[in-house]
């Protein structure tokens, strides 16, 4: 049964089966003409079932209903094509809209993987576990596109929209003045720390990231209501862990690569430590060292552009060392 969390918003858990994640929390704003979900899950039958499930028992048609999406990954947007319907009007923030637009397929982040260090006959493998590759939406529906600080009305309840980038580049949060909610996507979680990817040399994902932390902090938010695990209070100290744990990380690279052994953003991720149940880099699951391989290289990104490391771009396969050994 979903959870009213205030008047006429609710809370539906959509499984995500197979994912450390276990669910994404969808809020539901019920209108008296029209109602707002907000984020879908992957495209699968198991997140079709929950959130149709989830509507009829608050009392909601499916063709009554936009939908917002924070971001473009699959489990927060790959259900839109699955449950859309002509009369649905599906926000969307305009960065990842052109990432949509001029989608390529997953050829070229292969390539780049490749480049970083990745090993070629890893890396099918780890593509076909990609939850993007295997659960994204079918079709693109039109989207509507949202400006920073656009509000948007349903029910009671006026939500300003809140570009936050890093994530992705143009991750959205909500803001909620009267009852001062955060609907946050993965901008902020608080069991995990929302994973920063790079795969692209046209991105410094983490220095997006920083700033947008920096940028939404003096929010006077009491409650954060995000994409995945629990409802949280303790807003400023967690933005605050986030942006700790990765000024920590920064470090961490930096001794790592302190040996003058140039390496790959690859062999980096394989010495970082992760909070992951595996034994050494070996065993760890091929998806998690795909997402561990693109956390690396958008630390490695901000330290060179912070002109602290310098890349080896001559190789097949860039590789890093502290500045001015190279």
């Amino acid at each position: 049964m979903p959870e009213e969390l205030y008047p006429g918003l609710y809370c539906i858990k959509i499984p995500l089966p197979g994912s450390p994640l276990k669910n994404l929390n969808s809020y539901v704003i019920k209108g008296a003409g029209k109602s707002l979900v907000i984020d879908t899950g992957l495209n699968r039958d198991e997140c079709k079932d929950a959130m149709l499930k989830g509507l009829s028992e608050i009392g909601i048609a499916m063709d009554l209903v936009d939908i917002f999406i924070t971001h473009l990954h699959a489990d927060h947007f790959g259900l839109v094509s699955t449950i859309a319907t002509d009369e649905t009007e599906i926000y969307f923030n305009r960065p990842d809209g052109e990432i949509i637009e001029n989608w390529q397929g997953f050829e070229p982040m292969v390539k780049y993987a490749g480049k970083h260090g990745f090993p070629e006959n890893a890396l099918r493998q780890a593509l076909e576990q990609h939850p993007g590759y295997r659960h994204g939406t079918d079709w693109m529906p039109a989207l509507r596109m949202i400006d920073d600080n656009e509000v948007l009305v349903y029910g009671d309840y006026e939500l300003t929209c809140i570009q936050t980038p890093g994530h992705t580049p143009g991750h959205t949060c909500l803001y909620n003045e009267k009852y001062r909610f955060l609907i946050a996507g993965d901008h902020i979680l608080e069991d995990i720390t929302p994973n920063i990817q790079c795969w692209s040399d046209d991105h410094d994902p983490l220095k997006s990231y920083m700033e947008s932390l920096d940028k939404v902090r003096d929010l006077p938010v009491k409650r954060v209501l995000p994409g995945h695990r629990r409802i949280f209070t303790n807003y400023r100290e967690r933005i605050d862990t986030l942006r700790n744990h990765h000024v920590k990380r920064l470090e961490e690279v930096e001794e790592i690569l302190g040996n003058g052994v140039p390496m790959s953003a690859y062999e980096v991720a394989s010495r970082m430590k992760w909070d992951i149940k595996a034994e050494n880099w070996e065993a760890f699951p091929i998806a998690q060292k795909w997402f561990a391989t693109g956390e690396a290289i958008s630390h490695l990104r901000l330290l060179e552009n912070e002109g602290r490391i310098t890349p080896n771009n001559n190789d097949p396969v860039v590789t890093y060392a502290p500045a001015g050994t190279i």
